[in-house]
């Protein structure tokens, strides 16, 4: 069958450059497929990106295909001779990659975005496995979705394309970057402080230092504005403005701590906006004589009036306040031009007592210093215009309604704050060069001939001041705030100038807020504000958080005192700039390949210089308010830290997670081992981590914050399922253990036996130093019934620990710690009762139906409560079954496997220290004792010794450990450990081996080596007699055991060694066995024979 590329293509007009071909396999087609080939010369793509009319792609044709394309183009659908001919539920199709037939598909954007994508259908690529196995020979396909395969997408993509489909009849409202950021921006830093306190700015602190407290407020905004720009450049940017960079960057503890408390901010501002409105009202109707009740009822009432119609526009839709705002812009500009054509229009007497004198070099000179006043200095002034500068965030507070956020935020913010700049600089020279600083207003104080002067620019100019400087005025730069009002050619352009800026920054709040705060609730965190993550119409318009802030900012219009909450704000603002910044620096810091930023011009020192500077600012401004700003910040940190909140968004305090990890192992690396530095780092055989939680609990209890804990499970049977099953369960095991509070981590591999994935693990688990140093098991209790194979693996098990010379602990407990039954059981009746609320939920939407219907739905619904009593009746049994099976069969497990999660009463943890192992058999009672589940347990030593010299042996061990520094209640000396067993234990013993003996003394030489090689696992005759006495020793052990330590808490012994070769696996698990029958929870241990403890300081 012919393989070559099919003459019919579809060629895709997004952004995939490379041609994909569907293949029929039909055979039917060969003759026409033979036929291309010999019509159609060898094709070769070309792709070039110099031609950006073309979209920066070309396209390469087939001969005979450019018109293919472009009747597709026009058409904007298949034609019929785009797609083979053939039934696509029949026949089987392939991919055609680069000539090649595959299932790889071509890079393409849809197989990179997330779930539930907005601005297109998320794909998904064929898995490695669907590469890597054999491809199937039957695949079956849908019609329609041909396409979809041919581009890589499964056919799960239909709901995603549906919603998309719903998104574009309804059609959101999208901003480009002038409308959405550079009118906002401009219009949030033109406040009222450019027409009411610029001009004493600049009279107090002169044009020098003017300027340099409009640079200095500027580079904070533009250090700002380069990091904003890196962070939004770096990925796509969704709805949350400061709060979204900020909690994407550094995680939400940040994100969630600034986005609470910048969206509050940002009510309040609407309060001092309104404020701020409503005061220029009232002197008006002040001027007028028509107040309606007083100043501060006046102010409450127009506030309450502006806010209502404020909202009414918001919750219009963001077409409306957009509209607005433009209106707003264009009145704001024109106030801001009629004060420069009132510089340049001839001023007259009234304006010259005033101060006013056009243009004059003179008083440019005079106004170039300083004249510091009434208390005021540098940084004083600073902190009264540096909120005029704010309002950078405004553009970027609607980012989820912004066509492209990644170009038009960087765009229209940086270009906002040139403008900006350029204005505030322009209009404070232009004040202090036509202005004087002190003004009479009295027409009459003109210089006479022959009067002395004070020399002032206004005594050249004709005008005698100087009773200023004993006396207050009421004109002048330092003394009327109306002064573009005076300067300008019609006075009340400036006026409406001022509603211009007070109610579009107020408008800009109003939207930002809210927008800002139901991010952070869609984010979930802070678990109790779900309610306002609700969005309503098609630009999901967060109706219920404009009503929050309604209600906010009408509270502080009515109650709050604005003067003092007002630097509290502003520190909020600078706040959210500091993190911005810092995010910024932080991404760079920590070294991510995710940092990407398409944005170039930017640094992370500089970013770092940045937060430091708003940090700076915001006690420049007011300390206490910067105080209770990081006081705030702090205890929300805290709150979201302890909440943990699951999300993950890749956030750089992830990746710094990393580089301090990974440079801390590297650091370990180069530092020697040392006994005083020694800690158990365990390899603990739990598999599954929840089916033996009493074994990973016991483990946990001395690695807890001391050393190294690896829970392992070895996935053994067909490769391809093993490590299918393995690859599918990993996560979900570790975020057990974090669920459950472990400190550990798991661990899997997919091996022939369990022997050799335990090996594996031996060999290859950790990572630097921090390796583990003891291997953990649990007594396997079925050893009696299990298949040789099995017990052979587990005893190979402790050989190869030794072999890689770990330590060795062997934990018994009498109830066992395999629970995988009850986890079972639970699983099936969580089922059971998934079924029965399923059952009863539909049972009452059937109820409610049928008792819509008259006499004979009133008969129906009677059988139907009758059939569901009966079924839930049925359901009922079935659970009580259940329960009683569980409770009769699994109860003792269950509380066997919590044992050791539970607090131990006061008691003893005997330790068994028969043989020197190097302490580790005394150094894992001592951490038990220094937990606190554990602290209330005394230890008790047990030791070997000489009947004759029982006190000396008391005083030599009493000795060691004291210099050792552990505690002990009593030292026991067993001097009777080498006598012979009584006999019915011996008994007991050789009853339990029997079925594993050879007998081979008792048989002819032939049929004694026939049955070594055919069961070569079995004990010996020679072996068990060249063992006798270490057989005697196991058995008068556990004796004694019963005797002195029946009633401990715990039993630490030192574990016998099986020497290789020589002791068969059975008779090594009767030893076990027989040590550790009818006793409380025993580990068994054996160190590696180095020193874990040591008296040296």
């Amino acid at each position: 069958m012919s393989m070559n590329n099919a003459p019919n293509v579809f060629l895709d007009a997004n952004a995939n450059r490379f041609q994909v071909n569907i293949i029929n396999e039909d055979r039917d087609n060969n003759e026409t497929t033979q036929e291309d080939v010999g019509s159609d010369p060898p094709h070769y793509e070309e792709t070039s990106f110099t031609d950006e009319t073309h979209n920066r792609l070309r396209i390469s044709y087939r001969p005979g295909k450019r018109e293919l394309y472009d009747n597709f183009r026009q058409n904007g659908e298949k034609t019929e001779a785009s797609l083979h001919p053939y039934d696509t539920h029949s026949k089987m199709y392939y991919l055609q990659t680069f000539g090649h037939n595959t299932m790889d598909p071509v890079p393409k954007i849809d197989y990179y975005r997330n779930t539930g994508s907005v601005s297109g259908n998320k794909l998904n690529r064929p898995s490695l496995l669907e590469i890597h196995e054999q491809l199937a020979k039957n695949i079956a396909v849908s019609t329609g979705s041909v396409e979809r395969v041919a581009n890589g997408e499964s056919t799960t993509g239909d709901e995603t394309a549906a919603s998309k489909e719903e998104e574009n009849k309804t059609g959101f409202v999208k901003f480009g970057w002038v409308k959405g950021v550079l009118v906002r921006c401009m219009l949030n830093i033109w406040g009222v402080m450019l027409f009411i306190r610029l001009s004493w700015i600049v009279g107090q602190a002169g044009i020098g230092l003017g300027i340099i407290v409009i640079a200095l407020s500027v580079v904070v905004t533009t250090l700002t504005g380069i990091s904003m720009s890196a962070i939004c450049t770096n990925g796509v940017v969704r709805g949350g403005g400061a709060y979204y960079l900020i909690s994407r960057s550094l995680g939400p503890e940040f994100g969630g701590s600034i986005g609470l408390i910048f969206a509050f901010a940002n009510a309040v501002a609407v309060a001092m906006y309104v404020v701020g409105f409503a005061e220029t009202v009232v002197e008006l109707l002040k001027e007028s004589d028509t107040l309606m009740v007083d100043e501060s009822n006046d102010i409450r009432i127009i506030g309450t009036i502006t806010v209502v119609c404020l909202l009414g526009i918001s919750v219009a839709g963001m077409e409306w306040e957009a509209k607005a705002q433009v209106i707003l812009l264009i009145v704001l500009l024109v106030a801001i031009a009629n004060f420069f054509i009132g510089t340049v229009i001839p001023t007259n007497t009234e304006k010259k007592a005033r101060g006013f004198f056009n243009y004059q070099a003179s008083i440019f000179a005079e106004n170039f210093g300083p004249d510091f006043r009434s208390g005021e200095g540098f940084f004083s002034v600073f902190a009264i215009f540096f909120p005029a500068a704010t309002g950078i965030l405004a553009g970027a507070n609607i980012s989820g309604d912004l066509k492209d956020p990644q170009s038009a935020i960087p765009q229209g913010t940086m270009l906002a704050i040139l403008i900006t700049t350029i204005a505030y600089i322009a209009v404070a020279i232009c004040a202090a060069s036509c202005v004087v600083r002190d003004a009479t207003g009295n027409v009459n104080d003109t210089i006479v001939p022959g009067m002395s002067c004070n020399g002032s620019s206004a005594c050249g100019l004709g005008y005698d001041f100087s009773r200023c400087a004993s006396q207050p005025c009421d004109y002048g730069l330092m003394n009327n705030f109306q002064v573009m009002s005076m300067v300008s050619g019609f006075g009340p352009l400036i006026t409406a100038g001022i509603f211009s800026a007070t109610l579009s920054s107020a408008l800009a709040s109003l939207v930002s807020a809210p927008k800002v705060f139901q991010a952070l609730c869609k984010d979930n965190v802070y678990k109790g504000l779900e309610f306002f993550a609700k969005g309503y119409g098609k630009n999901n318009e967060p109706i219920r958080g404009y009503v929050l802030t309604f209600v906010i900012a009408m509270a502080f219009i009515l109650i709050a005192e604005l003067n003092t909450i007002a630097p509290i704000i502003s520190n909020f603002f600078l706040a959210s700039y500091a993190l911005i910044n810092f995010s910024c620096f932080h991404a760079s810091y920590a070294k991510s390949p995710g940092w990407r930023p398409a944005f170039r011009y930017y640094n992370m020192w500089v970013s770092l210089f940045g937060a430091l500077l708003c940090c700076g600012v915001m006690f420049v401004i007011n300390w206490w308010a910067a105080l209770i700003t990081y006081a705030i910040e702090l205890f929300l940190y805290i709150y979201v830290t302890y909440k943990k909140p699951e999300v993950n968004w890749g956030s750089s305090t992830q990746a710094l997670y990393f580089v301090n990890a990974l440079d801390s192992a590297l650091a370990l690396t180069t530092v020697e081992d040392h006994v005083k530095n020694f800690r158990p780092q365990c390899l603990a055989l739990t598999g599954a981590p929840m089916v033996r939680p009493a074994l990973l609990d016991i483990t946990h209890t001395f690695t807890k914050n001391n050393g190294l804990c690896i829970c392992c499970e070895v996935y053994t049977g067909p490769r391809k399922l093993c490590v299918k099953e393995m690859n599918s369960g990993m996560e979900k095991k570790q975020a057990w253990l974090t669920k459950n509070k472990r400190k550990a981590f798991y661990a899997a591999v997919a091996a022939d036996s369990f022997r050799d994935g335990v090996k594996s693990l031996l060999q290859a688990s950790g990572l630097g130093r921090m390796k583990p140093n003891t291997l953990v098991m649990g007594f396997k209790k079925d050893w009696r019934s299990a298949p040789a194979t099995q017990v052979e693996n587990y005893v190979g098990i402790i050989h190869d620990a030794f072999d890689f010379e770990l330590g060795v602990i062997i934990v018994r407990i009498s109830q066992g710690f395999d629970i995988s039954q009850v986890l079972q059981v639970q699983e099936e009746l969580e089922k059971l009762e998934q079924e029965r609320l399923a059952l009863e939920a539909t049972i009452k939407e059937n109820d409610f139906e049928e008792g819509k219907r008259g006499i004979c739905g009133f008969f129906k619904k009677a059988s139907t409560l009758n059939i569901s009593k009966h079924e839930t009746k049925k359901e009922s049994t079935i659970n009580t079954m259940q329960s009683m099976h569980v409770g009769e069969f699994n109860q003792r497990l269950l509380e066997a496997s919590t044992q050791f999660k539970k607090k131990q009463g006061k008691g003893t943890i005997d330790i068994w220290w028969l043989f020197d192992d190097g302490g580790l058999t005394i150094l894992i009672p001592y951490i038990l004792t220094i937990r606190k589940k554990w602290k209330n347990c005394k230890l008790r030593i047990f030791t070997g010794g000489k009947v004759n010299r029982i006190e000396e042996e008391k005083l030599v061990m009493a000795s060691l450990l004291s210099k050792f520094r552990i505690k002990f209640a009593d030292i026991n000396i067993i001097c009777d450990i080498n006598i012979k067993p009584n006999k019915e234990s011996w008994k007991f013993f050789e009853e339990m081996i029997e079925p594993y003996r050879l007998h081979e003394s008792c048989k002819d030489i032939t049929t004694a080596e026939k049955l070594k090689r055919e069961t070569p696992w079995k004990i010996t005759d020679a072996e068990l007699e060249a063992f006798k006495e270490k057989s005697y020793r196991q058995v008068r052990l556990n004796e004694l055991l019963q005797e002195h330590s029946r009633a401990a808490n715990l039993i630490v012994l030192s574990l016998p060694v099986p020497r290789k070769g020589a002791v068969s696996d059975y008779l090594y698990m009767a030893w076990l066995e027989i040590l550790s029958k009818n006793l409380p929870p025993i580990l068994m241990v054996r160190g590696n024979h180095k020193n874990v403890l040591t008296f040296y300081s």
